[in-house]
């Protein structure tokens, strides 16, 4: 999802159309970039907070489960690989296979909520942080995947996508 230009038109207009509405639940594109670059410039990274949340003035972002920082630098190798592969799961035969898929399973119940601190702004939304595809194909949820990973202008450049007619 990061790597937009790569995508075919239709998966442009359907991340576009899911970030969009992602946005709009949140308040609006620039509350939900605002929400983006609060999350960029935390140290360390959100996800491993022990108190499952995330605060900003605009709104928050909570989680029922602990991320531990192990689960989460292999969560962004595994990452890095499925842009390739187009599978966050590596090869059944690669040495961290069994790595990865503990990853899946110990974060794919994860529920994540975002509220907007004002309820006239919007509902909020929320997402799980896997796609699963079938048994052997996991994908990254495009709105984990831009809200926690993606840079803002890539984030930025699908909220302003114009579909081809």
């Amino acid at each position: 999802m990061c790597d937009f230009n790569t995508l075919t038109d239709e998966e442009k207009k359907l991340h576009h159309e899911k970030l969009l509405q992602c946005a709009n639940n949140f308040g609006g594109k620039n509350f939900f970039l605002q929400l983006l670059e609060a999350i960029r410039e935390t140290k360390p990274h959100p996800l491993v907070a022990s108190n499952s949340e995330f605060n900003i003035g605009l709104g928050s972002i909570k989680w029922n489960k602990v991320i531990f920082n192990d689960k989460l630098q292999l969560l962004l190798k595994a990452r890095v690989n499925e842009s390739k592969q187009d599978n966050l799961l590596p090869a059944k035969d690669e040495k961290n296979y069994k790595k990865i898929l503990n990853v899946v399973r110990t974060l794919k119940p994860i529920v994540f909520h975002v509220r907007p601190a004002q309820k006239e702004d919007g509902s909020g939304f929320f997402f799980q942080p896997f796609d699963v595809i079938d048994e052997n194909t996991t994908k990254l949820n495009p709105v984990f995947d831009a809200l926690f990973f993606c840079s803002v202008d890539t984030v930025k450049k699908v909220l302003n996508y114009e579909p081809k007619v």
